[in-house]
């Protein structure tokens, strides 16, 4: 993907090398602790359907460019959040909507959140408390080497996943799901997956419009649905377990992500998006 290297943006919070402090996430036990950590593991949910309340990071020295490992990857992360939220800007008013800033907060190993406190462990997540997404950089490591999706476009695809969730909360989606839940726990389980799939297709409709500014690359649509294809749940539960146990999806199959990431490059439509709607997503 095409980028403008050395990109700063106003909208990211530099936490790398911050203490937090010590906490588990927040209103869970240790064993909802576990499971939350588990359904967040690579591409994280909007935790803060879960949990709440949590205290800010500790302070962090700015780590010096010529010293950061990680200054290009900033960089092209960056530039990519700040490339989506410049999309989302433009299409949301359409819908009725005004699109409001996110931030992107990167950190390594522990972060403390208005969702509670969370380590890399949990992957990329979106906290709706603060309206923050959260990243420690070495998942990309995680991405490419264990999980075998390469490429910066796979990396691309992590962060407009994770602004398709700051697109639900304005909409409202999260509200909408509830409701339509109404209490019910497999309905629930349904619609959050239907929620990731959601978030999915909007990553897609980002693609289609930075396709549209000759940003793509040749190979970086493929490498995107690698992406989401490594992190279905039943790809996942297969490489941890060899067993593959639909009840207990949180985000959808491999096949079912990269359909709808691929529908919404294919329409670059905001409705052809509406998980909600279809009979099977």
């Amino acid at each position: 993907m095409k980028y403008e290297r050395g990109h700063e943006s106003q909208f990211v919070e530099d936490r790398r090398g911050a203490r937090p402090s010590k906490g588990k996430i927040a209103g869970l036990g240790i064993a909802g602790t576990i499971v939350a950590l588990l359904v967040s593991r690579f591409l994280g949910v909007d935790v803060s359907q879960f949990i709440g309340g949590g205290s800010g990071a500790g302070e962090a020295a700015p780590i010096p460019a010529d010293q950061d490992p990680d200054r290009e990857l900033k960089s092209f992360v960056s530039f990519v959040f700040d490339d989506a939220q410049s999309t989302w800007t433009k299409i949301l008013p359409a819908t009725g909507t005004s699109y409001r800033m996110a931030t992107m907060v990167l950190f390594t190993e522990a972060v403390n959140t208005k969702c509670g406190a969370a380590d890399s462990g949990v992957g990329p997540f979106y906290c709706g408390g603060d309206e923050k997404v959260y990243i420690d950089l070495s998942f990309y490591r995680v991405l490419d080497q264990k999980l075998g999706a390469a490429g910066d476009f796979a990396q691309a695809y992590v962060i407009a996943h994770e602004v398709g969730h700051h697109v639900q909360r304005i909409m409202g989606e999260f509200d909408r799901a509830e409701a339509a839940a109404g209490g019910n726990e497999a309905r629930k389980q349904d619609l959050s997956i239907r929620q990731e799939l959601q978030a999915d297709c909007f990553a897609g409709i980002w693609a289609f419009h930075t396709a549209k500014k000759d940003l793509l690359e040749t190979g970086d649509i493929e490498e995107g649905l690698g992406a989401a294809s490594a992190v279905g749940d039943d790809t996942l539960q297969r490489r941890a377990t060899g067993q593959v146990q639909p009840e207990t999806w949180t985000h959808g199959s491999s096949a079912q992500r990269m359909k709808w990431f691929r529908i919404g490059f294919d329409r670059g439509d905001f409705a052809a998006c509406d998980t909600l709607a279809v009979a099977t997503p």
